[in-house]
Formats: C-alpha cells, structure tokens, sequence
C-alpha cells in the first residue's frame, strides 16, 4: 500500500489547483492542512468523554435499563475500536480524504440523531453510528499527515501538535459536558458538533488533498468484516471484566474466544493472500512492533488508574466533578507542552532513550502519588499530574512517530488503524486488570467490619460508592465505621494499584530498548521518503514482472528481425546464382523483391 498523490504536474484529484502545496511535496499550506485534522481529531476525541458527565441526566430522562444504559456508554468506544482497521484500510483503496469527509457527515448526523433521542434504543444506535462516523475520521487524520508531512523533522511536529491536541479533547470532555448539562439540556453535549461539522465538510473537501495506497488485486471484503467482528468480540469481553465480570463467566469468556478465533483466521488469511488487507510484514520490523507494545502497555497502566483517581478525588477527598476536572488539568497541560517540544526532544535524544525515559518518568509521578492518603495533599497532586502527563505523552508521541515512520505513505492508512486499536485495546485491558487489581486489594478490608452484617459488607465490597449508601442506610456507629474502614481499604488498594502500574511502565521502559538509537533523517529534504523509495521499487518489479509475462506469451514466435534477416539473405544467394547477363535484369527487379520480403516480414 503505498500510493501517493498524482506524480508530476498533475494535480492531486479533487484538490484546487491554488492547493497544491498540500500534496506530498509539501508546501506553506500543509500546516492548514494539519489545523483541519486537528479539529476533526477534537471532535472524536471530546465525545469519547464527553458524555460521562451527562449520564445521570440521561438516567432521569430517558429511564434506561442498567443494561441500555452500559450500552449508552460503552457503544461508542466498542464501535469505534472495531471498525478502525476496516477503515484505514477502506481509506487506503478509495481515498483517505473520500472516507473522513463521509465520517464528517455520518458524525454530524448522528450527533443530531443522540441529541433528540426520545428513548434509549435511539441513542443506543446514535451511539454506535458516532463510533463508526470515529472509526472513518481517526486513522483518516494520522493516514493524511503522513502524507502531507514527507519530511520526518517536520511530520515529528505535526504528530506532537495532533497528540497534544488529542490530550486536551480528551481532557476537555468531561469540562465542557458539565458545564453545557448544568446550563442546558443533556442534549446539548451532542448538539455542539453539528456548527463544526458544517464548517468542517466544505473546509475538508477543499483543503484536504486527495490520496490512495496500492490498488493492486480486490479488497479483501471478508478480511475486514473478519477483522471488525473478531476486534468487536475481543473488545466486548475486555469491557465486561472491566466492568467486574469475571473471565469465567460465560457471557465474558465466549465473545474472548470467539474474538481470538476470528483474529488468528485473519492473520493467516492475510499472510496467504498476495494482496493483503494490512501488511503483517510491518511487524517483522522491530520499531513498528515495539512501537505499538509501548502504545498498549502505556495505555493499559494508565487508562484505569485514571479512573480510579476520579474516585479517589470525588469519593475520598469530596471533591465535585468540576473540581476533579480542575485538578487533572495539569495533567493535560503537561501533556500539551511535552507534544509541543516532543519534536526537538526526539531528534536530540533519539526514539530509544526517549522512549524509555518517558516512561521512566511516569513510573516515577506513579510512585509519587502514592503519598495520597485520607486527607488531601494538592502540591503532591499537581506535581505528580505533571510529570505523569509529560511522561505519558513523551512516551505516546515517541512511540506514534517510530511506529508511523515505518509504514511508507500508501500504507499510513493501515498503520494508523493499527495504532489506534492497540491505543483502545490498551485501554480497555488497562481498565479490567487494574480495576481487578483494586478490587483484590479493596475487597478484605471491608469484609469483616465490626458491627456490620454479612450481607451489607457483601454489598460495600463492590466498591466505595456503594459503600457509602449502605453505610447510610445502616446509620449509627456501624455506618461510621463502614464508611471510614471503605475509605481505608480504597487507599490501600489504590497504592497497591499505583505499584503495579508503576511495574508496568518500567517494563515498557525495557522493551523501548530496542527502538532505534538516533532519528534518521534524510540529508536532503528532495531526498525520496521511505514510503516513496518503496512505491519504485513496487513498480521496477511490476515493470520487471509484465516484461516477464512478456516474454513467456512471445516465447516459441519468430522473432521479426530474424525473420527479415533470413529473407534478405535468401534473395541474395538467389541473385548470386543466376548469370551475368541475367544479374542487370535481375538487379532492376531487385527493389521490387525487397519491398515484397519486406511485406511479408511484417505481415
């Protein structure tokens, strides 16, 4: 995969001809092209979070089931997730920009669809088509900067300012949820997309260039629908262990296995074919393949420990939600500034050491907060967030820049949905083995309180929410104690998984050993990318292989210059043969035997 815009002076389809420094060459309005992407990159990123505050308003309008409302909130991300690397690879055959501008629509119209939802099988299936409007725009943006961005120095910084951005989104959810709830209706969280929506699509079409990988040989149709259902299975089952279901349990363990079955036929089917849906070649290159475990472990180590730091910060120490989202801005403007200076940091330190110090550096924020305790302690806070943030995106963008740099510009759109599933299957295997980890430690501590009956510590154990409503309803002194010893025990448990998330990311820092030392750089920016150096040989050996093919069918034919050969020296020994007095008559004639050879020759 690894076609590019149109070569020499032919413009890029669909792309202006006064927008033509947008193609691969390069050109002032790349960066334009850069601010488009990260918009759309803010909208995915805002609605994977945004809605988490609205809930309760949901809950109170629509009625939803427990189990509707699981699915009000967990569509998105599982949708999403299981549909990237059907859509990478669909960008890389009809257009990259064809299928972000057909998510900008299918976003836009769902957005409308979740905000006037009457009910909640309508928002159910709202939520699913913004996770497939996601699907089509998040490996679309990385895919296009790739090939806008052929310069490595350059691409580097457009990554950091595109992994910056989707910091904040993600940060920038639950902030502006709150606040668009407390004034308006739940709704409203979905109705903010439709204006940047509107001004996106004809922006989009117009600024954004035009670009296909290798189109070589049919799209595997069945591979992809292999891909997305074996992800959707995987993914399904991670999501219930994090929610507390055990791997044991039926409904659990059958989509897992079910979802492996389905990848490990994938993989084989890919490596059969001669043309594969994504090429599995990119992981025999070490950078691509540490590259995306250092994606899933910083992803799994972080992701529910997050999550357990909202409860921490709400339940423990009482903070409100607008509270919570204040003291983890820090976290998110660290995380800002390390993608803003990631470019320069890489080219001095190189993808290896950066790599590793990055999660260095958040094992070490991660062990620092384990001096939170009962009371609240906001210096320790802040200076933690801010070195994990930093640590976290140095390590994110280091790892996205290795891991794009060794797909070529063609197969960008397969290696961004590569990525972007191993983020959310990071996150969610992050949120089942760290929420198991804290529930172990969380659960002993609750179980035998003095003066509370078995069947109320049986309730507490689930977690410290529910801890408190049963200590309300118990009242007393038997509630005191359950509220302070379920206090007690979510501490514990929240050092405990501070350790073994530490433990992670030091592990991470050993695999990012064997990335590459320095960041290559081609000596001049003329030179022809990797992407590009690829795409030549691609076609040599295809030239090589028709004149092959060639070959074979005119094998066994006379050769037309033998033929002509063979014919001219046969009239000259006729003409030698004859006598002299017959050699002027015949020498008149000649010309005429010659035209008459060289017709049948041809004929």
């Amino acid at each position: 995969m690894s076609g590019t815009t149109t070569a020499g002076s032919r413009r890029t389809a669909g792309v202006p001809r006064q927008w033509r420094g947008t193609e691969a060459s390069g050109g002032a309005n790349r960066w334009v092209v850069l601010l488009v992407l990260c918009v759309s990159l803010l909208l995915v990123a805002v609605d994977a979070t945004v809605l988490h505050v609205a809930v309760p308003a949901v809950t109170e309008d629509l009625r939803p089931g427990a189990i509707e409302l699981l699915w009000i909130v967990d569509v998105y991300p599982l949708v999403c997730a299981s549909l990237l690397i059907l859509f990478g690879t669909l960008g890389d055959r009809v257009g990259r920009r064809r299928v972000l501008l057909l998510g900008y629509g299918l976003f836009g119209a769902a957005s409308a669809l979740a905000a006037f939802a009457g009910n909640p099988q309508i928002l159910i299936v709202a939520r699913a088509l913004l996770g497939v409007g996601g699907a089509m725009i998040m490996p679309a943006t990385l895919s296009i900067l790739r090939q806008v961005f052929p310069d490595r120095r350059e691409r580097a910084m457009a990554i950091g300012i595109w992994s910056a951005v989707a910091a904040v989104g993600a940060a920038v959810g639950p902030l502006l949820g709150g606040f668009l709830v407390e004034n308006f209706w739940w709704g409203s969280v979905f109705l903010v997309n439709l204006p940047l929506m509107v001004v996106a699509l004809p922006v989009g079409r117009w600024l954004l260039p035009e670009s296909t990988g290798d189109r070589d040989g049919p799209w595997d149709v069945l591979g992809a629908v292999m891909a997305a259902c074996g992800l959707f299975c995987v993914v399904f089952g991670v999501k219930r262990m994090g929610s507390g279901a055990g791997l044991l349990n039926a409904v659990t363990a059958a989509p897992v296995l079910a979802g492996a079955v389905l990848l490990v036929l994938f993989v084989r089917r890919q490596r059969r074919r001669t043309h594969p849906l994504v090429d599995l070649k990119l992981f025999s290159r070490p950078a691509f393949s540490i590259s995306v475990g250092c994606i899933v472990l910083a992803l799994l180590a972080l992701v529910g420990l997050e999550l357990i730091a909202a409860q921490y910060l709400q339940l423990v120490l009482g903070l409100t939600p607008l509270e919570t989202g204040l003291r983890l801005l820090p976290l998110t403007f660290a995380a800002m500034a390390a993608g803003l200076v990631g470019s320069r940091m890489l080219q001095w330190l190189g993808p290896r050491v950066m790599v590793a110090v990055g999660f260095a550096l958040t094992a070490l924020a991660v062990l620092s907060l384990t001096a939170m305790g009962l009371s609240d302690r906001p210096a320790v806070l802040v200076g933690g967030f801010i070195v994990l943030g930093f640590g976290l995106e140095t390590t994110l963008f280091s790892a996205y820049e290795s891991m794009l740099n060794e797909a070529s510009t063609g197969s960008a759109g397969g290696a961004a949905a590569i990525g972007e599933t191993s983020y959310q299957l990071g996150a969610g295997i992050g949120i089942a083995l760290l929420g198991s980890v804290m529930n172990a430690a969380y659960k002993p501590g609750v179980s035998s309180v003095p003066g509370v009956p078995a069947s109320a510590s049986s309730d507490a154990s689930q977690s410290l929410g529910a801890a408190y409503k049963v200590s309300d309803r118990l009242g007393g002194h038997a509630g005191e104690a359950l509220r302070s010893a379920s206090r007690s025990a979510f501490v514990h448990g929240l050092h405990i998984t501070l350790a073994v998330s530490a433990g992670l990311l030091l592990l991470g820092a050993l695999a990012a050993l064997r990335l590459p030392k320095t960041m290559e750089c081609p000596a001049d920016d003329e030179e022809p990318s990797q992407g590009q150096r690829d795409q030549g040989q691609r076609e040599q050996g295809q030239r090589e292989q028709e004149q092959r093919d060639q070959g074979q069918r005119e094998q066994g034919r006379p050769d037309r210059g033998q033929l002509e050969q063979a014919q001219l020296e046969q009239a000259q020994l006729e003409q030698a043969q004859r006598e002299p007095g017959q050699r002027e008559q015949g020498d008149t004639d000649a010309p005429a035997r010659r035209d008459r050879a060289t017709v049948a020759a041809e004929s």
